[in-house]
Formats: structure tokens, C-alpha cells, sequence
């Protein structure tokens, strides 16, 4: 019987008893990257890692983070000192993207479309993101299935015990989970 290809990228997160998490990520080649989040990071990472899944996912982006770390990218090469140089435009884009996401979640709400965007405008005028290209144009369809793929994946984690972890395959234009 014939196994079937690895995933681009097999994305772990741990879920630790003290709180904390870990985000690994194993390559087709076997090469891994993986980050330890601890303390209050353990509670907000996981989240945000479960949107760039659901965002570069239901919307088909290459070269967000995930992408990026499929490419051989480490997680350490997206802060400073940006060994790998500027992050590319797309993750930048992406990483824009979860943030609206984020602050959606925060609103306690679904945004419509336009408000999505006039959000992300606000959010790229502010402070530190202001070299982010500008947000795609949207459709509420596309926004729900973001929302949809998202709440399965919280509700995924929510159900990991500590000492246990959520894997996820990771292939670039799959559509799911």
C-alpha cells in the first residue's frame, strides 16, 4: 500500500500544563523549526498560529508564514535581526490579515466586508505596519470561510489536553484541513 506524500509542512503545537505551548514545524525534507512559547505567550500564540493556518489557507496565500516556513525559513528569521532581511510582501500581507482577524475576535462580532477593510486600513495607517501593501478586496464569502476553518481550529485546540498536541498538514493551495 502506498503512503501518501507529506505534507509541505506538519505544524505542531504543544499545549503544556503550566500554560505554555510550543509551535513546531517539520518540513518534507525532515528539517524542523520550533519555538517555545511560554507564559502568556503560550495563551496568545496558539491562536494566532491557528489564524495564519486558516487565513494562508482558505485564501490560497503562497508565501505567508506557514509558506515561508515550508520554504526553509526558521520561525527565529521573522524577528529581529531579520537575518533572512524584509519580510516579503505577502506575509507581510498576511500577517495583516490575522491581526483584523484578531481584533475581529476582540470586537466580539463578524465584520461585514467594507468593515474588514476600513479595519485594516486603520490597522496599516497605525504604527508600525505602514509598509503593508494594501488588503485585497475581500467578499463576505471569502471572510466566513476564514471565520468557518478558524472556529474548527479553536475548537481543536480547545479539545488538545496539556501533555498533548493539534497536528496539521500544511500544503500551499490545499483547500481544509
Amino acid at each position: 500500500m502506498r503512503r501518501p506524500p507529506a505534507p509541505e509542512l506538519l505544524i505542531r503545537i504543544k499545549k503544556a500544563s503550566d500554560g505554555s505551548a510550543a509551535l513546531t514545524c517539520v518540513r518534507a525534507d525532515g528539517s524542523v523549526t520550533w519555538q517555545r512559547q511560554a507564559g502568556a505567550l503560550g495563551a496568545v500564540f496558539p491562536t494566532h498560529d491557528l489564524t495564519h493556518y486558516a487565513v494562508e489557507r482558505a485564501l490560497g496565500y503562497r508565501a505567508g508564514f506557514f509558506g515561508l516556513v515550508a520554504d526553509g525559513w526558521e520561525i527565529s528569521d521573522f524577528a529581529h535581526p531579520w537575518p533572512r532581511g524584509p519580510i516579503p510582501d505577502e506575509a507581510r500581507l498576511v500577517e495583516l490579515l490575522v491581526s483584523v482577524f484578531q481584533t475581529e475576535s476582540r470586537a466580539e462580532g463578524s465584520w461585514t466586508a467594507a468593515d474588514f477593510a476600513e479595519q485594516g486600513r486603520l490597522l496599516a495607517a497605525s504604527g508600525k505596519r505602514r509598509d503593508v501593501p494594501p488588503l485585497p478586496a475581500l467578499t463576505d464569502a471569502q471572510l466566513d470561510q476564514v471565520r468557518a476553518l478558524r472556529a474548527e481550529l479553536f475548537a481543536r485546540w480547545g479539545a488538545v489536553r496539556p501533555g498533548d498536541a493539534l497536528e496539521l498538514p500544511f500544503d500551499r493551495g490545499a483547500a481544509g484541513t
